[in-house]
């Protein structure tokens, strides 16, 4: 594939114009390009509806872009295909902001849309960008009934199908390949990220996984499995208790990293116990129910680490997102669409050993991102980051521990590893983004550092803001290390924070 783009490169006639209306002509195998549009600086148009909104991130704005070549394409591997994507690069010619590499970004959830909010991202920073739907366009998982091939393009293949075409697309326009390709994506987007590692080492020079989905059999098993715990046994915990129960969780255990500033540094050393708020006599907003406190101990413990890890002390606040009075819909979709091949299956019913066991049989093949063994990734030059909130309260953090592990397992040891692979938790983070944490770093920037330069991170700059000014910065450490405040200075300046090991 790579003499393929090559040859692309060099003997396209849209070479000598490398105009963008002129991509349209490109031919390319299984694929069609539907769209080719110069776009003027800040003058981006979306139809109402394309680009989602979230709780707490502002609307992307598009009016900061640069004048960029919007290209989109349909792209059909096999005749139950239909993958869209789109490549966004910076306006070639003179005073061109492209910087000759190629960013690829993940999705959430099922996907089912371009990422455009990303796109924008990556092309304001001066990279060529490129987002897939993954061969659908719903928001559940009916997309797979009566359509398996459909699901192997979700799975892995529309990601690199995708890349494949970003990289011949990009060398048509510029007549020139990108010099470097890397993959941005966070939960189903980190689970993009390690499959394209695993099945795909040739595509992406750098790679960044964030909270990754890429045990979706064990994970998805997981969060049903808390929703079902949570609404059993009149152990509901109503969402105006999780505050109760985070606040007490903090108030045994800010402390024990030196720094009382409502972030654990890293959760695992706190061991508070629900029982200590339990109620002494009837039911109240102040105090948990026996049996709330037994939910809340299994929502710590979790399913069983052979299963899946537990949620984190510090997560309390995002609790609703699995202990709910219904499952998360993804989790549930997985094992009503893809495991059971059943809509009207009761998540009542589901035992964790059976049913998770035949998630793997049936589903774990193609949807699951957990073979440790990246030495084809790695003997290229390739690096990988990983990053994870610890307070995320969606997927458990010790996940991507667990899996950042097996890896330096697999390559001999973590001296053989270390500049390969590094893990970044991010203590008060939530899913993705989000919390009392510094949660706002150069994720991309990061990692062409590394790649580019072959030194690997011993620490990233990280921010927590508020209405869009910092009011916090602390030194993000390459785990197992943590940030330990060296005594004197203010708790909110990263400057009086060193990297140590545990």
């Amino acid at each position: 594939m790579r003499y393929l783009i090559a040859f692309i490169a060099l003997s396209s006639p849209l070479l000598a114009t490398s105009s963008c209306d002129s991509v349209a002509a490109l031919s390319l195998p299984h694929s069609t390009v539907t769209l080719a549009q110069a776009i003027p600086a800040g003058q981006l148009t979306l139809p109402a509806g394309a680009v989602p909104t979230f709780p707490g991130f502002p609307p992307p704005n598009f009016g900061n872009l640069p004048a960029f070549c919007r290209v989109a394409a349909t792209l059909k591997p096999t005749s139950d295909s239909e993958i869209k994507v789109e490549v966004w690069m910076p306006a070639s010619g003179t005073g061109s902001k492209w910087n000759r590499k190629l960013e690829s970004v993940g999705n959430g959830a099922w996907a089912g849309s371009i990422s455009y909010r990303d796109l924008a991202s990556a092309v304001a920073a001066g990279y060529a960008a490129a987002s897939t739907d993954t061969g659908h366009s719903e928001t559940s998982a009916v997309f797979v009934v009566g359509h398996p091939e459909k699901l192997i393009d979700f799975a892995y293949r529309a990601v690199h199908e995708m890349t494949i075409a970003a990289k011949a697309i990009t060398a048509a326009y510029y007549g020139a390949s990108p010099e470097r390709a890397y993959f941005n994506g966070c939960s189903t987007g980190g689970r993009q990220a390690l499959t394209e590692a695993q099945r795909y080492p040739a595509d992406y020079d750098g790679i960044i996984a964030g909270a990754a989905a890429n045990y979706p059999t064990h994970l998805q098993g997981a969060q049903v499995w808390t929703t079902q715990i949570t609404n059993q046994n009149d152990g509901y915990i109503p969402p105006a208790k999780y505050p109760l129960i985070h606040n007490a969780a903090l108030e045994a255990c800010d402390a024990l990293d030196g720094v009382k500033d409502r972030v654990l540094e890293d959760p695992r050393r706190c061991h508070f116990d629900p029982q200590a708020i339990v109620c002494k006599g009837p039911d109240h907003a102040t105090c948990l129910t026996p049996a709330q406190v037994e939910v809340a101990r299994k929502i710590y413990a979790g399913p069983g680490q052979t299963i899946f890890p537990g949620l984190e002390r510090g997560s309390e606040l995002g609790w609703a997102t699995l202990s709910g009075p219904a499952p998360m819909a993804l989790a549930n979709e997985t094992f009503q669409y893809l495991v059971f091949k059943d809509p009207n299956w009761d998540y009542l019913t589901f035992d964790p050993a059976r049913d998770i066991a035949l998630a793997d049989k049936v589903l774990g093949p193609v949807m699951n991102a957990i073979d440790p063994d990246l030495q084809p990734f790695f003997a290229h030059g390739g690096k990988l980051l990983m990053y994870h909130g610890w307070a995320d309260p969606g997927i458990a953090p010790e996940n991507s521990v667990n899996y950042f592990t097996s890896v330096e397992d697999a390559a001999g040891g973590k001296s053989k590893a270390a500049n390969s692979i590094r893990l970044f938790m991010v203590p008060g983070m939530g899913h993705c983004a989000g919390g009392d944490g510094t949660d706002d770093f150069d994720k991309i920037g990061t990692l062409a550092a590394w790649v580019e330069t072959g030194k690997a991170p011993d620490h990233i700059a990280a921010a927590h803001k508020t209405k869009g000014a910092i009011d916090r910065t602390r030194p993000l450490c390459p785990y197992p290390e943590t940030a330990r405040y060296q005594g004197s200075g203010s708790t909110d300046d990263a400057a009086n924070f060193v990297c140590a090991g545990p």
